[in-house]
């Protein structure tokens, strides 16, 4: 009999195919196991680091070939995290204290992983998997463990979580799905799938002891619906709906090398939020026009000490050069608050979102700020980058800024290295402070990005986090349109470009009201880009103003976020008739 049960469609495309439960669980294998000398133990480590190394240059090589750069990129950070000599000396001093070696890799993986799991951004809390996905992988060869037999049918991978290198090392004609139980939009195998174009559900937890390996499902990855052993009705049904969504897929294709531009031939530019340079190969594939966000957090929380100056201009310099003349926006660090690190000893705050963060930490500590600097000026030697820098409430911080950047130009010049003097330097408007006194701050810098993930949580005094509350955080909200309009008109009355990387920037009707109030450029996750892009190639610049005319004079969020549904659904429908 069909059951059906629903989860969080990330990767839109319906899917039929088997079910091959993926994740193998090692409890049997450890309990098993009979452990050697400490002394023999870490040489099985040691063979099993080497090994999985080779494995996975292997399959590098060979995704790289097949130009599956995403994947190639992905599994070179695992190659990283298997030789870091940080990850080998924790795992000498596990397999010390459990004179296990396949337990002790286990045990050092998994306490590194619960470092990224603590932090509250979704992108970062997701590297856990792939951590514990090496450190099983190099388990796994000292247990002896072979991997699943797959046979020469297409299978819908089904598990709580699946290790990217599984979904990595298999052929792409042979996922047809993928189902999570728990799992991030931004973790690592779902950004494999989505290079693959590989429908995927996540979050349907306990749900998954449903389905069991061998089932035949239907997979919906853009309503999340997940038909279990579905009758001939159904898959009469669904295979309609397979013709449909190839046709729009073909559809959003065409747009990739198209310009956001409206009717009347107002331009808008379109950019990427990424975490890592490796995301920018992504980010191309959606016709993304440069990056508008680049989280360098992850470099700091990819460390266990201060990352050098060197290895992040290494970092930057690679996502630069992928822009190919293209504008590439690093953020400074935006580290404390959420995303605490241990190296950087700050004590723990009853509410860290207000506490000591971001910038507040950059102009304390220069030992952190000035060889980020200094990257980010080397780096721009490569293309257009830009620095940006968030948390600002205040022109005496960005006065700080501007001579912390002079004082980098000078140490690089005495230690006669080369740098761009035409890095842009901007602030990242997220807090209610900057938004209000934009006029007073926009003469100081060079362009502004409104992130609009924060603003309306400080605004609206909504934790986005909280389930009990998460209906007031609304960007449609009064209060948060009259902020961004504000910040907007100032950049564009001291003559700087205004862009917004929040995920207001990725909501289509949202898209028209920011182009109505004169946005430059947003930036967004790279999937939503045709989309946005679609939605104002519809429009013309007079109804953008309309409409924003229209919803200025409206009292709530709801009732604005409903007008602009209706009308531009209203709009489009007419057009096509």
């Amino acid at each position: 009999m069909a059951e059906t049960i629903r989860g969080k469609g990330v990767i839109s495309g319906i899917a039929v195919g088997q079910v091959l439960l993926a994740g193998q669980n090692l409890d049997g294998y450890l309990a098993a196991y009979k452990p050697g000398t400490v002394d023999e133990e870490q040489a099985k480590a040691n063979e099993a680091i080497s090994a999985v190394t080779e494995v996975l240059l292997s399959t590098i090589d060979r995704l790289r070939k097949e130009e599956q750069t995403e994947q190639a990129a992905i599994l070179e950070a695992h190659r990283m995290m298997v030789q870091d000599p940080m990850m080998a000396e924790n795992i000498a001093a596990k397999i010390a204290a459990t004179g296990s070696a396949p337990q002790g890799i286990l045990d050092a993986a998994n306490e590194q992983a619960q470092l990224f799991e603590q932090m509250e951004d979704e992108y970062f809390a997701a590297r856990a998997v792939d951590l514990r996905d090496v450190g099983k992988r190099i388990a796994k060869y000292v247990l002896g463990v072979k991997e699943p037999e797959i046979g020469s049918s297409q299978v819908i991978l089904v598990g709580e979580e699946i290790e990217p290198s599984v979904v990595a090392g298999m052929p792409t004609e042979q996922i047809a799905g993928v189902i999570l139980g728990s799992g991030s939009a931004t973790s690592h195998v779902v950004i494999i799938a989505k290079a693959r174009a590989i429908p995927t559900v996540l979050g349907i937890g306990d749900k998954i002891d449903l389905i069991h390996d061998g089932d035949e499902v239907i997979l919906d990855g853009s309503r999340g619906d997940i038909v279990i052993r579905p009758t001939e009705e159904e898959r009469s049904l669904y295979e309609t709906k397979i013709e449909e969504q190839k046709k729009l897929a073909a559809h959003y294709a065409a747009l990739k090398d198209l310009p956001a531009v409206t009717k009347d031939g107002v331009r808008v530019e379109l950019t990427a939020n990424i975490g890592t340079h490796m995301d920018v190969d992504n980010a191309l594939t959606y016709g993304a026009e440069g990056v508008g966000l680049f989280r360098s957090e992850f470099i700091f929380m990819g460390s266990t000490t201060i990352p050098t100056e060197e290895d992040q201009f290494k970092a930057y310099r690679a996502a630069v050069e992928k822009c190919g003349g293209n504008i590439c926006v690093i953020r400074t660090m935006d580290i404390g608050g959420d995303k605490p690190l241990p190296y950087l000893n700050i004590d723990p705050e009853e509410n860290p979102f207000l506490g000591y963060r971001a910038l507040r930490i950059s102009l304390d500590r220069h030992d952190l700020f000035l060889p980020q600097i200094k990257a980010i000026l080397r780096a721009g030697l490569y293309g257009k980058a830009a620095m940006m820098v968030p948390m600002v409430i205040s022109v005496s911080e960005i006065q700080r800024v501007q001579k912390l950047v002079e004082q980098a130009k000078v140490e690089l010049a005495h230690e006669g290295k080369e740098y761009s003097d035409d890095v842009q330097v901007g602030i990242m408007v997220e807090t209610p402070a900057a938004a209000v006194v934009s006029s007073l701050l926009a003469p100081y810098v060079d362009f502004f990005s409104i992130g609009t993930n924060d603003l309306i949580q400080y605004t609206l005094a909504v934790d986005r986090g909280n389930a009990q509350i998460a209906h007031l955080y609304n960007p449609f909200n009064p209060a948060v349109l009259r902020l961004i309009k504000r910040t907007i008109e100032s950049a564009r009355e001291a003559g700087i470009w205004v862009g917004m990387c929040g995920e207001m920037a990725s909501d289509p009707y949202a898209a028209v009201l920011l182009l109505g109030m004169g946005i430059s450029e947003l930036s967004m996750s790279a999937p939503s880009i045709p989309r946005v892009k679609e939605m104002i190639r519809s429009v013309t610049m007079e109804q953008a103003k309309q409409l924003l005319d229209d919803v200025m004079k409206m009292e709530h969020g709801v009732d604005i976020r409903a007008y602009m549904h209706k009308t531009l659904e209203a709009s489009d429908a007419s057009a096509k008739i």
